[in-house]
């Protein structure tokens, strides 16, 4: 049968990112312990795609601590310009990573919170599952690491710490060498990217409320060519509605018919793919119920505002009332598939 046939082809194909070929970094699931020094006015004023500060990152994944060089600059134009923190993209020399958890993901992008609210990291721990569900529905994916962030920053003469969890996320090139392939950096239309994967990424979007991105125009996605077939990745969740952010807002990056007016919102973005197949993805979402609310389940403990996490799952559940529905999952995504 055609279907099983493309998800067996999907598992054989993630096969190539074996154990082995996994960076120490993204081999455990508990916080990498993450300090850094710096100035947030200057990361954000001083540096861009081609200019770092240069820095040091201290960091522990057991008792013991150690520390290497690291440039730093910030990320992001909008959470550089809304946010008190700006993500970071962080560059360690190979030659200085080697033995260190670091060894082999000397690029990386580490997500902090937004602003200094009391609970603001649990909107952290909210994007970070969103990577976490995505992993579990598709064979191809960025790799993630929670991280217990001490922040010494400088302001000029004093110093002031701050502690919350962020996360870091694989770069691309790490990803295209962990599933031998490489990344399309010019405009591919959705319907010549791969069928399933689009699906599962189209889905997946609809599942966390996210307008904030672009298969057409790579707004927020990524190409991944492997064995001839084009993958769509998805990254940056923080505008969903899972996440819910106080600073998200529905985005217009593509014309849609029918309104929403708030984040929590779902709308269906994705283009016409056969019928069989989004059924297949449909029912593979559900059966993967259990293990996508384990993932938020297993960050339960690191939430500082219970209500974050009960309003997270009571998010996710509402998703699988909808494919659990045969007219509202006809209603809400198969007549929306989009032709253009």
């Amino acid at each position: 049968m055609l279907i099983p046939t493309l998800y067996q082809h999907a598992q054989e194909d993630s096969s190539n990112s074996s154990a082995e070929a996994l960076p120490e970094l993204f081999r455990k699931d508990a916080p990498l312990k993450v300090r850094l020094q710096y100035s947030n006015k200057s990361l954000k004023r001083d540096t861009n795609d081609s200019t770092y500060l240069q820095s040091m990152i201290w960091f522990s994944d057991g008792e013991l601590w150690d520390s290497l060089p690291a440039d730093l600059r910030a990320r992001g134009n909008f959470r550089r310009k809304t946010c008190y923190f700006a993500p970071l993209k962080i560059r360690i020399k190979r030659s200085k990573s080697s033995s260190t958890p670091f060894q082999g993901s000397e690029k990386l992008k580490m997500v902090l919170p937004c602003q200094l609210d009391r609970n603001t990291g649990d909107y952290v721990l909210r994007e970070y599952l969103a990577y976490k569900i995505f992993e579990r529905l598709a064979p191809f994916h960025f790799k993630t690491r929670l991280a217990e962030v001490t922040l010494i920053e400088d302001k000029g003469r004093r110093e002031v710490t701050h502690e919350f969890y962020g996360f870091l996320i694989e770069d691309m090139d790490h990803l295209c060498k962990r599933y031998e392939g490489q990344e399309v950096k010019r405009l591919i239309h959705p319907l010549q990217q791969d069928d399933l994967a689009s699906a599962q990424n189209d889905l997946f979007e609809f599942m966390i409320a996210n307008t904030d991105f672009s298969t057409t125009q790579q707004h927020n996605q990524k190409l991944l060519f492997v064995k001839k077939r084009i993958i769509p990745l998805p990254y940056d969740f923080d505008m969903s509605g899972l996440v819910n952010a106080p600073y998200a807002a529905v985005t217009n990056i593509q014309n849609l018919e029918g309104s929403i007016t708030q984040v929590t919102d779902r709308i269906y973005k994705g283009y016409e793919r056969d019928t069989a197949l989004l059924q297949n993805v449909r029912r593979d979402f559900l059966q993967k119920r259990p293990e996508i609310l384990s993932e938020l389940e297993a960050l339960e403990t690191y939430f500082q505002d219970p209500l974050q996490y009960r309003e997270a799952y009571e998010f996710l559940e509402s998703f699988f009332s909808i494919l659990e529905d045969e007219k509202k999952f006809e209603r809400q995504v198969l007549n929306r598939l989009r032709s253009r």
